[in-house]
Formats: structure tokens, sequence, C-alpha cells
């Protein structure tokens, strides 16, 4: 076995099994700089109503926080708190229209794995409602 071209020098002593996986998966981890980047914004996700907010102003485009509630049946005020989150970490933004500020997605990449929550088809919405009962 020659050595594995992506392990770094400090982890070059180690025994790998398969080399070829080993660095495969090297590669599927990234530069490690990026692992608190992603940790974070999966963080983002992880809570229900962050989540509901941010699949909310992805559909919807800029949007107030009026609307944001209505849509998904959180308190105005709890919105509000979200969204300060969301902006202090530059996921979103807002856009003053006359009194009204109105919040959008800043993050691409972010956007792309909202992208992949998406229902598909109708089906799959009814399926989950006659799960949910």
């Amino acid at each position: 076995m020659g050595p594995m071209h992506l392990v770094p020098t400090e982890r070059a002593h180690r025994k790998a099994i398969d080399d070829h996986r080993a660095c495969r998966a090297i590669e599927g981890i990234g530069h490690p700089d990026r692992l608190p980047l992603w940790a974070e914004r999966f963080a983002l996700l992880g809570e229900p109503h962050r989540l509901a907010v941010l699949l909310a102003i992805h559909s919807a485009g800029p949007i107030a926080v009026t609307d944001l509630a209505t849509a998904t049946g959180i308190a105005d005020t709890a919105v509000s708190q979200i969204l300060r989150l969301l902006r202090a970490g530059g996921t979103v933004a807002g856009t003053k229209d006359g009194r009204i500020v109105r919040y959008e997605l800043r993050d691409p990449e972010l956007a792309a794995v909202l992208d992949q929550m998406r229902p598909e088809s109708q089906g799959v919405d009814r399926e989950l409602r006659s799960s949910a009962t």
C-alpha cells in the first residue's frame, strides 16, 4: 500500500483498510474550516419554528413579520426573535418598504438545502397528513 494522497501529514502514520475509500471520505468532508459553518447552518434547521420561518421566507421571497406569523402560526414576537437570530448570522436580511420590513434569504447554499425539503407532489403531502392523524 502506498501513501494516501489526501491524508494530512499528521495522520499519515495511520493504517487504512481501503486507501481509496479513505481518500474519498476525506474529499467528501471537504476543507475542515467549512465544517463549523455547515454545522451552524444545520443547527438553524434543527429547531422547527426556525425551519418553518426559513422555509416560508425561501418560498415567498421578501416577506413581512406579520405575514410570516400568519403563514407559520408562530406569534409575531417569536417570529421577530427568530429573525433577529437569522439576521445576526447573515442568513436573512431585511429591507425597509415604507414602515414595513420585508425579509429574504441571503444564503444561497442554505437555499439549495431548503429546496430539497419542499414536497415534490401533492401525494407526499396527503401521505404525511394521513400518517399524522
